[in-house]
């Protein structure tokens, strides 16, 4: 059965796109799933590491309002198992596309129509609290939330919380995750004794590598603690699919 993965955050700058790609790295080949890495950032951060940045422009969006088919953008990358659907700047007005359609499903549908040919779908979310990211919630079977631990990026993720329980819509469940994280650094370690249960993401040369490299970290440095947190964080998000 197909499973959305969402990794989302109403910050920018809290390594959403990295944790993207190794997550969906990690799906393809610790866990031979068909996996589809669709990059909804206009930034296309996610894009760039896979070298997927090199479509033609502007067709994100049309692809999205039903204009060009998706296997038209759909490129398979140089990891088994694993394909991008790219980003471009024309999904800074996805927003208004939802509106003007007028469909609070379409997300859903167009997730259901690719996920004939997947296993995963690993979402790479824009920033911000929107139309897009309110579908994106509403489609996902889990929704991973990139924070780093300080105050600031606590409190974005408790706004994400309180919007979604005020609204009283169904959602995906949100798990948080601690990214970025320098033990050298006191308000990091009060983060984490306050919440000594989120998986960590450890601050690390690989993480900043991969946009050098433009690969995953499990693909040059398996064995380092980026690459090892991040693979159980997968585990984990396989056995909860398990019981959906």
């Amino acid at each position: 059965m197909m499973s959305v993965v969402a990794i989302y955050s109403m910050k920018g700058g809290v390594g959403k796109s990295c944790t993207a790609v190794n997550l969906a790295w990690n799906s393809a080949v610790g866990s031979s799933r068909r996996t589809l890495l669709w990059d909804l950032d206009p930034q296309g951060a996610a894009s760039f590491i896979l070298n997927g940045n090199n479509v033609e422009k502007d067709r994100a969006r049309a692809m999205i309002a039903g204009n060009v088919k998706p296997a038209k953008l759909i490129k398979h990358t140089e990891i088994d198992n694993l394909d991008l659907l790219a980003a471009d700047v024309s999904l800074r007005s996805l927003d208004r596309l939802f509106f003007q359609i007028g469909k609070k499903r379409h997300l859903g549908k167009l997730l259901k129509e690719l996920g004939k040919d997947y296993d995963r779908i690993i979402l790479d979310c824009p920033p911000g609290l929107s139309e897009t990211s309110e579908q994106i919630l509403r489609n996902a079977d889990i929704v991973i939330v990139p924070t780093i631990p300080s105050p600031l990026s606590e409190r974005a993720l408790s706004d994400v919380q309180i919007f979604l329980n005020s609204a009283g819509k169904k959602h995906a469940p949100l798990l948080p995750v601690y990214t970025m994280v320098d033990r050298r650094r006191t308000i990091h370690n009060e983060g984490l004794l306050n919440k000594p249960k989120w998986p960590v993401i450890p601050m690390s040369s690989a993480v900043e590598h991969m946009t050098k490299l433009r690969k995953p970290i499990g693909s040059f440095a398996p064995r380092s603690p980026a690459a090892q947190a991040y693979a159980r964080i997968w585990r984990g998000i396989e056995k909860r699919l398990a019981k959906k």
